[in-house]
């Protein structure tokens, strides 16, 4: 029998909650609402415990959480949620709370960094050495894998609070840094900015060119910083038809010439839509648990 875990990919709207076997095959799974961690971790734990009830029994859960969080793992709060503009949950200590709930082992890691993982082993980004993946969604997060490890570091990577300077008019909403990627680019900015839903703004909107020459300056930091040979968005926003060139078009206007490519590879080649489509958070958190195996 193929070995059974538990998988939940944690975000500030849902938690997806699955039972997922070694192959990748989802044997179950349920969508709860992010309420409070008391009414949302309530949920959780109910659903699992039903799944162990119907045979599903797992030893082991991988955690793709939103954050920030706390990864070190000599600190007194690691594993804990920690200053997260998420109302409620800022200090919840999510990692310990399952073990404990679930009585099984957690590993965690942030949602972004697990879904980055999960494209470096079965998605857009296998065979690369140094990848990194961005979704654009509710919010903007990204994650960076170097040789196989999501990189850490002095806390983890927050490409979606990287600075940008805004398209002449546009004001950035992020309440810590204004224009920062997230402030000018996720749906919910693109939402206040334009004064209307992401999903409702027609083909022709100004807020499309906008948005392709906000994310590619944000390509182009990471092309200098990392040199990274994919760059994977994925996130509700990239799934509008047409975006994913505009992006490549203004980063390759951006970058002018400086970066020298390999021989027969392009911006085209380096930046792409996931190869896991909807399903990289949910196998990142697969992959963090199979790892530490």
């Amino acid at each position: 029998m193929l070995k059974r875990y538990a998988v939940i990919e944690a975000g500030g709207t849902k938690f997806n909650c699955a039972i997922v076997d070694e192959n990748r095959n989802i044997l179950s799974e349920q969508r709860i609402p992010t309420r409070t961690p008391n009414e949302t971790l309530a949920n959780v734990r109910t659903f699992f415990l039903a799944q162990r009830e119907a045979g599903f029994d797992f030893n082991s859960l991988g955690l793709a959480c939103f954050g920030p969080l706390d990864l070190h793992t000599d600190s007194s709060t690691f594993g804990y949620i920690t200053s997260t503009p998420k109302p409620d949950w800022s200090q919840t200590a999510i990692a310990d709370l399952l073990a404990h709930d679930l009585n099984c082992r957690v590993e965690i890691d942030t949602d972004v960094n697990a879904a980055a993982l999960a494209e470096y082993k079965w998605g857009a980004a296998q065979h690369s050495h140094v990848s990194v993946y961005v979704t654009i969604g509710t919010g903007v997060g990204g994650g960076v894998i170097i040789d196989g490890k999501p990189l850490h570091g002095l806390v983890h990577p927050e490409i979606g609070h990287m600075l940008i300077s805004a398209p002449k008019g546009i004001t950035g909403v992020c309440p810590f840094h204004g224009n920062c990627v997230e402030g000018l680019a996720s749906g919910t900015a693109m939402g206040k900015i334009w004064q209307q839903p992401a999903e409702t703004l027609e083909d022709e909107h100004q807020a499309w060119d906008v948005q392709a020459q906000v994310l590619a300056k944000m390509c182009h930091n990471l092309m200098v910083n990392f040199s990274p040979e994919k760059i994977v968005l994925g996130g509700g926003v990239m799934n509008k038809p047409g975006l994913l060139g505009k992006v490549i078009h203004y980063t390759h206007q951006s970058l002018n010439g400086y970066v020298s490519f390999p021989q027969n590879t392009s911006l085209k080649d380096i930046i792409s839509l996931p190869g896991l489509g909807e399903r990289s958070g949910l196998f990142g958190a697969l992959a963090l648990v199979m790892d530490q195996e």
